[in-house]
């Protein structure tokens, strides 16, 4: 009797030991992706680019200091000017770095480097959305808005356009024919800037991206494609473009794009061109219900800092500039 129980106790050991790996990848699962954060200069000028030509939507603003938010950031005495802006149904969080003014985005950055990142903003009526950042006179990087061809099923019919904000942070809007994307892109209901779907980033290896993207944070693995071609080449404006796209997601909120870059890759992401640029904000739960604001980096440090329900869009500084999502340019 006595060697059935320690049997039955070592097989439940066993067990839970196995299943240890399972628990705790769900204990880390990401709940929700977003806001995208942007680094800015100067928070009046690029809350008045937001609002009044991307017609976001101002939702609050709020002075961050101490000891948690220099931790946070890596950034000492840290006093952190942060407005959260809204699109439909999606946010991007601008942040000042009142006093401590960091590095500005490189002024020969290019959409083939590895610290590029972009976020793709969903317009009704591509013409008309053109037209408005022509007139706004946007620093453009693509040439003028690209339609992808036909022979790509997974891109064929979107028009897309790159162009950066006024602190030169890329920028894509798209245009999802009937039938590709989200579903709800094709309600505009008299709307021409509709809303975030997702943030593409550069990398230079597709499986240690998934490795740690999907393995270690829990998004799902939602589409893949290769985009090459005159259309491409000028959207990136980079000759010889060829991207392996692979669009990820969690249960709520953007998603995230690679960008594999063949046959023209750029530079490496150093220091400076990582430091003041974009990040993300993922959120998963942590004890009683408060969310987790986690801020890492490939082989680098991690730190994590808790706060509550109404302080939770802290994020997760990666490299910064434009992309795709699913299979879009």
């Amino acid at each position: 009797m006595l060697r059935k129980k320690i049997t039955r106790r070592a097989a439940l050991i066993i067990l839970l030991l196995a299943l240890l790996p399972v628990l705790l990848a769900a204990q880390n699962r990401v709940l929700q992706i977003g806001p995208v954060v942007m680094t800015v200069a100067d928070m009046n000028r690029s809350v008045d680019f937001y609002t009044q030509v991307l017609t976001f939507q101002k939702q609050s603003e709020t002075l961050r200091t101490g000891l948690e938010i220099d931790e946070l950031y890596g950034v000492p005495n840290a006093r952190v000017r942060a407005v959260d802006l809204k699109l439909g149904d999606e946010g991007i969080e601008l942040i000042q770095f009142v006093g401590t003014r960091g590095a500005p985005v490189p002024a020969d950055s290019r959409s083939n480097d590895l610290s590029f990142q972009h976020v793709a903003i969903i317009v009704s009526d591509m013409d008309r959305a053109y037209a408005i950042l022509r007139q706004n006179r946007v620093e453009q990087i693509s040439p003028y808005p690209q339609k992808l061809p036909e022979w790509n099923p997974s891109a064929a019919g979107i028009k897309a356009f790159y162009f950066r904000d006024p602190d030169r942070h890329p920028l894509e809007i798209l245009q999802f024919p009937p039938g590709k994307g989200d579903p709800k892109w094709q309600a505009a209901n008299g709307r021409l800037f509709l809303g975030i779907d997702h943030t593409a980033i550069a990398i230079a290896n597709t499986q240690a991206s998934l490795e740690f993207y999907r393995s270690l944070l829990g998004l799902r693995l939602a589409g893949e494609s290769d985009n090459y071609g005159f259309e491409q080449e000028h959207l990136n404006n980079v000759f010889g473009a060829h991207l392996h796209i692979t669009s990820l997601r969690s249960p709520d909120g953007i998603g995230v794009e690679f960008l594999e870059v063949h046959h023209s890759p750029g530079r490496t992401a150093g220091a400076s061109e990582r430091e003041g640029n974009c990040h993300l904000a993922p959120r998963n739960r942590a004890a009683g219900g408060r969310y987790r604001a986690f801020e890492f980096g490939f082989g680098g440090r991690k730190k994590s800092s808790d706060f509550g329900e109404t302080n939770s869009r802290l994020g997760t500084p990666i490299p910064c500039e434009p992309g795709r999502a699913d299979s879009r340019p």
